[in-house]
């Protein structure tokens, strides 16, 4: 039954999640916050909704980029390179992104009488971003629930799951994660440098699963 909305950005987890609960999606909705990469990135969610016959929205939240304080906003030579584990990595935070996004998705959820928000935020995720801890999702989707005529609620199937858990189940769907992106430096090609790229680079390697990516490097 297709009671559901996904947040689908393009990148490798939410394509991946778009996939594994296709039966359930009937709206993919992207958010073109000013990042870097999204315009890299929410094609390839309109390529992979249209090819799954999921519609899909992409709805500007230009004040972000206005308002809001983060490397991600600011241009490719803000972006540091290394691991999620690194502090620096913290400049990456769009404070409060994923609870703007998913208090919107509910809202639309609710005016189509859909009862469920998909998210594909995952472990690895938890130390750097606040907005994808468990706690987070727990007290969210209560709120949605509670704040809703039809109690619609939060799925994030991947939060206790690795980025490399998820290569595996998308590989198992034959995803073509050569057309997913994931680079916040949002150039022609993926920098193999930055936070997110070396995480996508373990990914697949701990995945045992071949990357299509093409890097700079």
């Amino acid at each position: 039954m297709k009671d559901s909305v996904i947040i689908v950005s393009g990148g490798l987890d939410s394509i991946t999640l778009l996939y594994d609960k296709q039966d359930e999606i009937a709206l993919g909705i992207s958010f073109d916050y000013g990042a870097n990469h999204n315009s890299k990135e929410i094609p390839l969610a309109k390529y992979h909704c249209e090819k799954l016959g999921i519609k899909h929205i992409s709805i500007p939240l230009d004040f972000m980029h206005q308002y809001f304080k983060s490397s991600l906003l600011e241009g490719a030579d803000a972006i540091p390179e290394g691991n999620y584990a690194d502090e620096n990595m913290k400049s990456t935070v769009v404070p409060f992104r994923n609870g703007i996004m998913l208090s919107i998705a509910v809202g639309i959820a609710e005016s189509h009488n859909l009862k469920k928000v998909f998210i594909a935020n995952h472990g690895g995720d938890h130390t750097i971003y606040p907005d994808c801890r468990p706690e987070f999702i727990d007290a969210i989707s209560n709120a949605a629930t509670t704040g809703t005529y039809v109690n619609v609620r939060i799925e994030a199937p991947y939060t206790n799951i690795t980025k490399s858990d998820i290569v595996k189940r998308g590989a198992a769907l034959g995803i073509d994660y050569s057309k997913t992106w994931s680079c916040y430096k949002g150039g022609d090609k993926h920098c193999g440098k930055c936070g997110t790229c070396v995480e996508r680079k373990e990914a697949f390697q701990l995945a045992g699963v071949e990357d299509p990516t093409i890097y700079e490097e």
